[in-house]
């Protein structure tokens, strides 16, 4: 059916928390990444405020609006090898929210994430300073979640060209094409 002539060409998709949350747990997880050893201080301060914004995402994912709530995640979660296969086809499919790609990436990022300040938190600890597991986790998490970065960053480029929308600037003013 086609959208109606009175429809609007643009809709709102992703809410301000949302955006600010994204932006900003991208900002401060580079600054962990490009902080430790010289920075101690500003790369805890990174680390505790990555927590932070993983309780906020979590909490706004159960309270949120529409496309902040994660109600639909197992479905998307279950749906992802076929649309990667379809993908592979150049078959995108349109989704006003994360597709299932975007699901599985938002999920794997937030557990290493988790991860990641919850081993950096650890080795503050009086009971697991210097223990290599705690390190060698941390270490390990981290440079996971860098390599997931630069994942993302090329998929939503890839996606960018292949739908022919700009979802850098749907992340930033929370507006999408309107789907036909």
């Amino acid at each position: 059916m086609p959208a109606r002539s009175d429809a609007p060409a643009m809709v709102k998709v992703w809410d301000w928390p949302l955006r600010a949350f994204h932006w900003a747990l991208a900002f401060f997880v580079l600054l962990a990444w490009f902080t430790p050893g010289k920075f101690d201080s500003l790369h805890r301060f990174a680390g505790y405020t990555v927590i932070v914004l993983i309780a906020f995402r979590i909490g706004w994912g159960l309270f949120g609006t529409r496309f902040s709530r994660f109600h639909a995640i197992g479905r998307r979660l279950r749906a992802t090898p076929a649309y990667l296969v379809n993908l592979r086809r150049g078959k995108t499919g349109r989704y006003r929210g994360l597709n299932p790609a975007g699901t599985a990436m938002l999920v794997t990022m937030l557990t290493l994430l988790l991860v990641s300040t919850i081993t950096g938190w650890m080795s503050t600890t009086v009971r697991f300073f210097g223990a290599p597991w705690v390190e060698d986790t941390h270490g390990f998490v981290s440079d996971a979640v860098i390599v997931l970065v630069v994942v993302h960053v090329l998929g939503v480029l890839v996606m960018c060209v292949m739908q022919r929308e700009n979802l850098i600037r749907a992340m930033i003013t929370g507006w999408k094409r309107r789907q036909p």
